[in-house]
């Protein structure tokens, strides 16, 4: 089969490796009709992942028709159109049972790599590194999936694939960023980044209850796609974002603020310079002003949520305005098996359709030059879906 794989930093190739089986009673076999580059991909592409190695299958955002089943897995049948929760989850853990899927205790064989770093492992994940159990992604013709019995998701009918792809990541991703806001009627958000987990936040918020939400970032198609979804919005190259947001909120401050950024955010001044020497030597690995921007800036007693994924260590945190104003902060990977069907049934129900986001539709054999599209911003690019098998 074709399959996109990591050749090393700002390097993917569309290549031909073997076939998925089944090795596992609970396994499946998916043939891939549409996939994604997430912007969590890019932090691969970009060489901060130490436990990446040459072939390793990228993409956890994909779905597609079941080919083959193991015996075990009895919820699906040959033929369903399914989705894949990028979180693999085995459904039996003490996590699993409390609906913390992304903290599964069995679906990471190389948990000691996470353990090391972490303390405790998450759960494994597609196509993300070794560190996570050096997982086949989703950038393929075909992908085997372990725990099938728990992970796949049969797709409701009427439903095409560009309404329920995102449901793999990015749209309970941003959902449950907000979620974690502790949205209480009347509230305001604020959203720092507006790229399609931003995008889906922006949205979620509302549908939870927010009164306002206020979108920053930079890329002018991302503010304006921020625009049309109700947010007011914030051009960090044009306006100081602290004093602005005191100005919107009568000095109070936003109720619940959000990174939706994470390790790669973009620095300005000295604190910019500062955050990318450290992290080009290695001192630091993330870059976390966004972080910072959003502890500072949010009211006394809110909260501060972070769906933008973070690796390992950051510097200058500003711990004294997080502990004396009394903030809460909530993050995690997302818990997608959690929000498969309520999700699904707000599509059915025409409260919104995840399409809106999708900017480029290509065929898998050019995945190269969409991840480079992709990370540079380039033809207004938000996001990009590939299409294994056809030429779109």
């Amino acid at each position: 089969m074709k399959a996109v794989c990591w050749n090393g930093t700002n390097d993917v190739r569309v290549e031909t490796v073997p076939d998925p089986k089944i090795i596992n009673p609970r396994d499946a076999v998916v043939k891939i009709t549409s996939t994604a580059i997430c912007g969590s991909d890019l932090h691969l592409y970009n060489g901060w992942n130490p436990t990446m190695q040459k072939g390793d299958i990228l993409g956890h955002e994909f779905m597609g028709e079941v080919v083959e089943l193991g015996r075990s897995v009895k919820n699906v049948k040959l033929g369903d159109r399914v989705v894949v929760p990028f979180a693999i989850a085995c459904g039996s853990c003490f996590f699993c049972q409390r609906t913390l899927w992304s903290l599964c205790d069995n679906s990471n064989p190389n948990a000691w790599m996470a353990e090391a770093e972490m303390g405790h492992s998450p759960a494994g994940l597609f196509g993300y590194s070794h560190l996570t159990g050096g997982y086949a992604g989703g950038q393929a013709e075909y992908a085997r999936v372990p725990f099938a019995d728990v992970g796949l998701f049969k797709i409701p009918d009427g439903l095409t694939d560009e309404q329920v792809l995102f449901l793999t990541d990015i749209f309970p991703t941003g959902y449950m960023a907000a979620e974690n806001c502790d949205i209480q009627p009347g509230d305001t958000v604020a959203i720092w980044g507006c790229g399609p987990v931003g995008q889906f936040a922006i949205r979620s918020a509302f549908l939870l209850g927010a009164e306002r939400v206020i979108a920053i970032d930079l890329v002018p198609e991302r503010l304006q796609m921020a625009k049309d979804g109700g947010a007011e919005v914030l051009n960090i190259a044009e306006v100081e974002v602290g004093d602005a947001l005191n100005e919107m909120t009568g000095g109070m401050g936003p109720d619940s603020v959000m990174d939706a950024v994470g390790m790669e955010a973009h620095g300005f001044g000295l604190e910019g310079f500062y955050d990318k020497v450290k992290q080009a030597a290695r001192l630091e690995t993330d870059r976390p002003n966004v972080l910072r921007q959003a502890i500072v800036a949010c009211r006394k007693g809110g909260t501060v949520s972070v769906p933008g994924v973070y690796t390992g260590f950051v510097d200058k945190m500003p711990m004294g305005a997080f502990m004396n104003k009394g903030l809460t902060m909530k993050t995690g990977q997302t818990h997608v098996h959690r929000y498969l069907r309520p999700l699904a049934e707000r599509i059915q129900n025409g409260e919104i359709d995840p399409s809106f986001l999708i900017t480029h539709r290509l065929p898998l054999e050019q995945a190269p030059h969409a991840y480079e599209t992709f990370k540079h911003k380039q033809d207004g690019c938000i996001k990009v879906v590939l299409k294994p098998g056809q030429t779109v």
